[in-house]
């Protein structure tokens, strides 16, 4: 089975007086039965890995493919793993949107990812039109093949779905749209890893909240969720991870 994974995307917010949010859902879950990651803006990382002192993981929202050199602004994934991250979210669908990232230049980045020993956490998900018009799971797994390095392993990897028209809207596809769309994914990670996708991680992004959670995490090949504006409150975030533990 594939390990659970609670994922909180702080996206561009957050400053140092937030780190008392992750202080008081430590107080509430000291033992997890799933793994809750939370991957705050890149001013916040080395304090972040302070505060959680490894009983949650740390990751980045975003990795230049180059270890160094003259890219001004951006962060590599050496630099990550060195401020105490383990993971790197990788082809958020704002990141896509926003920067015109594609899908080779996403593998890239995970490949840096790997050497760099960071788990990438890997999106894919359509746009509202692309839904509409049927083409939805033709989107996600020409994304999948196209942003997986070949050489990635079952152990080191995490595949998040998040359909674009649903991430910050307070809209969440079907439950049956939602399983349809991660039977896919595992099938196609079959035929990659063969049996060993199994172990792989496949979790939802989208609107997630504490009302919906149980829900959503009682479908087939859901690991769990990577979870927006929701991981920022430790009580929000807290009843997400229980619904988790509890799937």
């Amino acid at each position: 089975m594939a390990r659970k994974l609670a994922a909180g995307n702080w996206k561009m917010n957050g400053v140092a007086a937030d780190l008392a949010q992750i202080s008081a859902l430590m107080a509430t879950h000291p033992a997890p039965r799933s793994t809750v990651l939370i991957c705050p803006p890149a001013t916040l990382l080395q304090r972040m890995a302070d505060v959680v002192a490894g009983r949650f993981a740390v990751g980045g929202q975003d990795c230049h493919a180059m270890d160094k050199g003259a890219h001004t602004g951006d962060i590599s994934a050496v630099m990550l793993a060195d401020a105490g991250a383990g993971y790197v979210i990788l082809g958020h669908s704002e990141r896509r949107a926003d920067h015109g990232e594609t899908d080779a230049q996403i593998a890239r980045k995970a490949l840096a990812a790997l050497a760099a020993g960071l788990v990438p956490v890997i999106c894919v998900g359509e746009t509202e039109a692309q839904r509409d018009s049927g083409k939805t799971l033709d989107v996600v797994a020409q994304q999948l093949a196209g942003s997986v390095p070949a050489d990635a392993t079952a152990d080191r990897l995490v595949i998040a779905y998040e359909p674009v028209w649903a991430i910050g809207t307070g809209r969440t596809p079907t439950l049956q749209q939602i399983t349809e769309v991660h039977a896919h994914l595992r099938a196609r990670l079959m035929k990659q890893f063969g049996p060993q996708a199994s172990d792989i991680p496949i979790i939802y992004g989208g609107s997630v909240k504490p009302d919906n959670a149980a829900q959503i995490f009682g479908l087939s090949d859901v690991d769990g969720a990577l979870v927006g504006g929701a991981s920022l409150k430790a009580s929000d975030f807290g009843a997400i991870i229980d619904a988790l533990d509890a799937s």
